[in-house]
């Protein structure tokens, strides 16, 4: 496989040099192609309308895959061009492709070895669909263009006639960014962003699976400070991953206290959890040991304070109450 390189010109223009647009090894898409793509950084051959019929398209870098025997042709933009585009059928309206084509005389009949932004443009239908490309094209925008559509009558309503196609290709190893197109991964541990979340290409399930990073999680069984009213029986805590856990038990000290219909009683502190291991504000949490059930308060400050018990139930010095709360860490 060869790869070339080739100086990107405006649609129509002509250069007796070809310039080497250096970009390196893009990401593969079988053992023998590259996938091809707009490069990222910044907005790569960004689209805005330059008049009734007409387009700009900005700067930017890419990769054309051409045929198998071609290979791979870097390319690039580096100032901003205009096109225009054909007024609308009398009757239907059409889809018009902006694409980056790459001539070859070795491979094609155009009889030239350059490389240019041009208009493809798409058959008129009453149900307009975009146009098939020739060999080494790369798809960057479609247009509809609506029946009638002249500079005459107004032209081409940019913000809804724009289609973005640009699809992104980075080095071997890299994060593709977000594009418009779907595409499966060439390699086990291939990655790519979706834009919502980074996916993994895993080549046994054929699939792209959400990464998940392998959970630091982080034990403790001590640190609890137990309140002078209460005895500890158990303690064990978990956190990762800006997550917290942890399952406690404690008896209460003293005499029986008879919890009155209504479940109200005088604020009682268990004791405090370590620094490192609280939530960023107060929340309440269920508590329980097996005969009645109520609520404790867990401060930012780590103070856990129990509040509220079964209405005409007991608290006992002989039952372990229980709680197992989960929470964002501080």
């Amino acid at each position: 496989m060869t790869v070339r390189a080739a100086w990107l010109l405006p649609t129509g223009q002509t250069r007796e040099d070809t310039r080497l647009a250096p970009v390196g090894t893009y990401a593969a898409e079988t053992s023998m192609r590259t996938r091809d793509g707009v490069i990222p950084g910044g907005s790569p051959f960004a689209a805005t309308s330059a008049g009734a019929m007409d387009l700009q398209i900005g700067v930017g870098r890419a990769v054309v895959q051409g045929t198998y025997s071609q290979g791979a042709y870097p390319v690039a933009n580096d100032a901003p061009l205009v096109l225009t585009f054909a007024d609308g059928d009398a009757q239907f309206a059409r889809i018009d492709s902006v694409v980056i084509r790459v001539l070859d005389q070795l491979f094609d009949t155009e009889g030239q070895n350059l490389a240019r932004i041009e208009i493809i443009q798409g058959p008129r239908s009453a149900t307009p669909t975009a146009p098939t490309l020739p060999p080494a094209c790369l798809r960057l925008w479609d247009v509809t263009v609506p029946a009638g559509a002249s500079a005459g009558v107004g032209g081409i309503n940019w913000g809804s006639a724009l289609a973005d196609r640009r699809r992104y290709t980075t080095g071997p190893g890299g994060i593709i960014p977000k594009g418009y197109d779907t595409f499966n991964g060439a390699y086990d541990g291939q990655y790519r962003d979706t834009g919502a979340v980074l996916e993994r290409w895993n080549a046994t399930a054929q699939a792209w699976q959400t990464y998940r990073p392998p959970l630091a999680v982080e034990a403790a069984t001590s640190g609890f400070a137990v309140a002078a009213g209460y005895a500890l029986t158990q303690y064990v805590a978990r956190r990762g991953n800006g997550m917290c856990w942890f399952a406690l038990e404690v008896t209460r000290k003293g005499a029986q206290l008879d919890v009155p219909a209504a479940g109200t009683i005088a604020d009682e502190t268990i004791g405090t959890v370590p620094a490192g291991w609280r939530p960023p504000a107060d929340c309440d949490l269920s508590v329980s040991d097996g005969f009645g059930e109520g609520t404790a308060r867990l401060t930012a400050a780590g103070v856990l304070t129990l509040r509220t018990w079964s209405g005409n139930g007991a608290l006992r010095n002989d039952r372990n109450i229980r709680m197992s709360p989960m929470y964002f860490l501080a």
